[in-house]
């Protein structure tokens, strides 16, 4: 709203400064100072409004140690989050950018799912909270409107380098920009690590006949559903012990916010040859504002919690990155740019499976950790929470570094 105003402003009354709402980076730094803001200031007032109303969390006894002092602590925390998250953005962003729309799409609806399901576990004292099936249903139901919107929406689109088509080389000279040809509709993505790092979705269909392009959609939006559900349960799994989930997806969402920003200015893009996503851009301010959010809950969220974020947050975060990723065509890095989310969701899959199997098999259920997901395994041997905490930091940092070097490194 605050850049409607100042464009405004700019156009009518040549006010000085107003043209400065004009720039990205101007407006992602003042989204960051706002959101970091709302969430360390009023975040305190969340937090005593919880107490007052007794939203304390219910600790299952796990046998690890300090569990029992967490009783009681405020959870629903998330909605610290949201409203960091949102404010900033519905101030500043402009809202009829098709990635905005998706974005704040995504975090309401994630968000309610996840208040939803922090309801019915504090107030209806339903351990269980919402039930799976409904949970997937939702995750599902985001899916499938980021996919259709993805595949079907014209506004989506990329624009490519023009080539001569005499010796396939690029209209480039010394010195110049390259020359890109009109915005496409496009469901091309980036593979990491591969020289021609393009690949298109429709070719998943078209190899049968190219005639059956329009109905690429009928795998697409299926990855898309795949990827959201994913990351979404990856993020909240992630969500078990103080400051691991907001610090971790603190990491990967500047990472986004950094691709966001190379893919959608044509300079950068060019300059790094990868794939320029009109409009993308804007993005970062939205993504500014959602990381600005997620360090102001981490100063109440590090050891010791005074708030959990409940599943309001993780849910929303695990959305909000999936779309991210979706949309600056980076979904295929997500198993290194979200590998702590990975390796959290795999130890937990391969915990349940290796405990079935040997129960039919030897009549005896078995572990390969001592309790998942990953970060309980560590407690188990006796690591503090916070140093599990800052080593899982540490590897997040690591594997953004290597995403960022996919840019590059082909």
């Amino acid at each position: 709203m605050l850049y409607y105003l100042f464009q405004y402003l700019e156009s009518e009354f040549q006010m000085p400064g107003a043209s400065l709402f004009g720039f990205i980076t101007f407006r992602s730094a003042l989204a960051f100072v706002f959101s970091l803001g709302f969430s360390t200031i009023y975040g305190k007032r969340i937090i005593n409004y919880l107490q007052r109303k007794q939203v304390g969390e219910s600790v299952r006894d796990l046998g690890l140690e300090g569990q029992a002092q967490k009783a009681g602590t405020p959870t629903m925390g998330g909605v610290i989050i949201i409203l960091g998250t949102l404010i900033p953005a519905l101030l500043l962003c402009q809202l009829d950018n098709i990635y905005v729309i998706m974005l704040l799409i995504t975090t309401v609806w994630m968000g309610c799912i996840g208040f939803t399901d922090d309801y019915i576990k504090i107030f209806k004292k339903d351990k269980g909270g919402l039930k799976g099936w409904f949970k997937v249903i939702g995750q599902v139901g985001l899916g499938l409107i980021i996919g259709a919107i993805m595949f079907f929406n014209e506004d989506v689109t990329i624009k490519e380098e023009l080539v001569n088509p005499v010796n396939s080389q690029e209209l480039i000279t010394q010195n110049s920009l390259a020359e890109f040809g009109p915005a496409v509709h496009s469901t091309k993505t980036t593979i990491p690590f591969v020289k021609e790092n393009e690949f298109d979705y429709e070719s998943l269909v078209t190899w049968i006949d190219p005639d059956l392009a329009p109905f690429a959609w009928l795998i697409f939006i299926p990855i898309v559903i795949f990827i959201v559900t994913a990351v979404s349960n990856g993020a909240n799994l992630t969500d078990g012990i103080d400051g691991l989930a907001a610090g971790t997806s603190a990491i990967v969402v500047v990472t986004l916010a950094l691709f966001a920003w190379i893919s959608g200015n044509i300079v950068f893009a060019d300059y790094l040859n990868v794939m320029y996503i009109p409009n993308s851009g804007e993005m970062v301010v939205f993504i500014t504002a959602f990381a600005g959010a997620l360090v102001g809950f981490l100063w109440y969220n590090t050891f010791p919690a005074q708030v959990f974020m409940g599943d309001t947050g993780s849910l929303t975060i695990g959305g909000v990155i999936a779309v991210l990723a979706i949309a600056t065509r980076k979904e295929l890095l997500i198993p290194i740019l979200c590998g702590v989310f990975i390796m959290e969701n795999l130890s937990v899959v391969m915990q349940v499976s290796w405990f079935k199997y040997t129960r039919q098999k030897f009549g005896e259920g078995r572990r390969i950790f001592l309790m998942s997901p990953l970060h309980h395994h560590y407690q188990k041997r006796g690591f503090h929470e916070s140093k599990i905490v800052v080593r899982f930091w540490i590897v997040g940092i690591l594997l953004a570094i290597i995403s960022i070097v996919t840019l590059k490194v082909r």
